[in-house]
């Protein structure tokens, strides 16, 4: 049987995934599915799937990451410069050749491909093609087609906060990933199409998605909730690059009250870099210097603020729209 490819379009980098069986590369079409495209366009980055006992986990290189990754276990990061190894031993490896645009996946048959391999090569695509994957939410103004970006680390309430400003009319394209671009016309920034995570709290606090919400929650208790049904009671914007009007820092108020602060560019330059900017045993490895100065020239082309949410997260869609008009 002959090898069949998959194709994605990531903003108008068309990344190629190429395996014996479709059933090989599951985790990408889970993420990725949304923007499959089925002309034979040629990939811009590619990626070989290969199932093998053969996985190579000894490459000749600098160790940047011996130890554990949440989900996926134990794992080592080798850096050999022009090329950069991921090896989850007997499980599978990852070679990505930086300035090729091509990867090499390596599954023994027993083995699923992680998450942790996943984003790395979607990292890498995308980086191929100038864009980075920075966690935050994204979400349009009403009315207008800029976007805010809404920073904080897990746990801190960017879906909630996200869902309440898109019940005031904002546009949701992410709760949790956008892909940030800089061009001559400034920074831009789409949204990755996935399932929202629905926290017990969120739902307490925004009743209006409790008719999309079963009776079973995961360990973490949350539940998903497609983007489609969640089309029903706000406006999920489409998969397009939209020009960045501000940065906002999520914060807890520590009374009820929720405010809308100025925040240092700095400040706002080391809580997004913390986040998404990991430093292995050898530094920062290339694409994250790439990743880090795009952060840079985010928070110097754009305003930032401190978003501190109280018991009203919607309160906060007046703030936003009366201080960026303004």
């Amino acid at each position: 049987m002959s090898d069949q490819t998959f194709r994605y379009d990531l903003n108008g980098q068309v990344l190629g995934i190429t395996a014996a069986r479709a059933d090989l590369w599951p985790s990408f079409d889970l993420m990725l599915g949304a923007l499959r495209v089925d002309a034979p366009v040629e990939p811009g980055f590619r990626v070989d799937i290969f199932e093998t006992l053969d996985l190579r986990e000894n490459p000749e290189g600098k160790l940047a990451f011996d130890g554990e990754v949440p989900l996926d276990g134990h794992c080592r990061m080798i850096d050999c410069g022009s090329v950069f190894h991921l090896v989850f031993p007997g499980q599978q490896t990852v070679s990505i050749h930086d300035g090729e645009g091509r990867a090499e996946i390596r599954l023994h048959p027993d083995s699923k491909i992680k998450w942790t391999l996943l984003m790395m090569v979607l990292d890498a695509a995308l980086d191929a093609d100038g864009q980075h994957m920075l966690h935050t939410a994204g979400l349009t103004l009403p009315g207008k087609d800029g976007l805010v970006l809404i920073h904080a680390p897990s746990g801190t309430g960017k879906s909630t906060t996200s869902l309440a400003l898109a019940s005031q009319g904002f546009g949701l394209c992410s709760d949790d990933v956008m892909i940030l671009n800089a061009n001559g016309q400034g920074i831009t920034a789409w949204g990755m199409p996935r399932k929202v995570k629905v926290h017990r709290n969120t739902a307490a606090m925004l009743p209006f998605v409790a008719p999309f919400l079963g009776g079973t929650w995961d360990a973490e208790g949350e539940q998903s909730v497609s983007l489609d049904r969640l089309g029903e009671i706000i406006r999920v914007e489409d998969v397009c690059a939209r020009p960045v009007a501000a940065l906002l820092h999520l914060a807890r108020s520590a009374d009820t009250e929720t405010r809308l602060l100025p925040m240092a560019r700095t400040d706002a330059m080391v809580a997004l870099a913390t986040d998404n900017v990991r430093t292995g045993m050898t530094g920062l490895l290339s694409l994250q210097k790439r990743r880090m100065a795009m952060i840079a020239t985010l928070v110097k082309a754009v305003p930032t603020f401190t978003l501190e949410v109280g018991s009203s997260p919607s309160d906060a869609a007046a703030l936003i729209q009366a201080t960026l008009h303004g």
